[in-house]
């Protein structure tokens, strides 16, 4: 029977916040971290990967402090540290010493920020469309545009909402008006409208991470869409060049969200990727 959103949805104390996550399946603790778009969450992110990897792996989807269910404290400091501080206080309440990582997005630059700063607690880390130095693209890239002014006025819309996923995909046929109905649902709480992670009027901090990749060890995959027009191939270049122990896989006719458009092959490649025996 596939899991349900309703069936793994799960809340914990983190040190001073309250999170909730989806946790199913046995094994090596995965954590499958999601992007910053509005809506975003753990199960709208990786709804369609959680019962495959959910067969071989404790499968756990955070909601980022800000998003979906998980509370909406103030950001201080840079962006990513913060995530990654927060992960480490979620990895404590569950008693989960060690974790592969998935990151998307803001997901990526999150798991590349733990494993600068708690290295002991990553085993293999798997990006989707992380933040990288991008050498070609001019920006912001058009769907960081979309994400800057989604809480702008006159404030969120569905139309905006439409707009921004059908940038996220390559074929925006795929997304359902109840997809978009949800995001939209999750995007307007009112928490999150007077305090968004993300927008133009409020200035996020990411850090330079570049500046630090060659100090992750990790056997790391990057996975792109050749047709990603929110974090651009180009950015992966550098990511490419720097981490020591690093290997890539491009999809063509995807955008953004790899895990979403391919799901069936990304299961299989991060599944062979992570359980691999070198």
């Amino acid at each position: 029977m596939p899991l349900t959103e309703e069936g793994t949805s799960k809340f914990v104390q983190a040190g001073p916040l309250k999170l909730h996550y989806h946790e199913a399946g046995k094994g090596p603790a995965l954590i499958m971290i999601h992007g910053g778009g509005p809506g975003a969450g753990g199960w709208s992110n990786y709804r369609r990967n959680v019962d495959h990897f959910a067969e071989h792996f404790h499968v756990i989807l955070p909601d980022l402090p800000g998003f979906a269910k998980s509370d909406k404290p103030k950001i201080e400091g840079g962006m990513f540290g913060f995530m990654a501080k927060a992960i480490h206080g979620l990895m404590d309440a569950l008693d989960i010493p060690r974790a592969n990582f998935v990151g998307n997005s803001l997901g990526g630059g999150t798991t590349l920020k733990f494993a600068l700063d708690y290295p002991d607690r990553v085993q293999r880390i798997v990006l989707m469309g992380a933040p990288g130095l991008p050498v070609f693209t001019p920006q912001p890239a058009e769907g960081i545009k979309y994400l800057l002014d989604y809480y702008e006025k006159p404030g969120p819309s569905m139309e905006k909402l439409r707009n921004f996923l059908n940038v996220m995909v390559y074929d925006g046929s795929q997304l359902t008006d109840q997809l978009i109905k949800e995001r939209y649902e999750a995007s307007i709480q009112p928490d999150l409208i007077a305090n968004p992670v993300i927008s133009r009027s409020r200035p996020f901090m990411p850090e330079p991470l570049w500046k630090d990749y060659a100090k992750i060890k990790n056997k790391t995959l990057l996975i792109w869409g050749r047709d990603d027009r929110t974090v651009t191939l180009d950015n992966a270049w550098l990511l490419l060049n720097q981490l020591p122990d690093v290997r890539m896989h491009v999809f063509g006719k995807c955008g953004h969200w790899a895990q979403w458009e391919k799901a069936p092959e990304f299961n299989r490649l991060v599944e062979d990727f992570l359980t691999a025996s070198d």
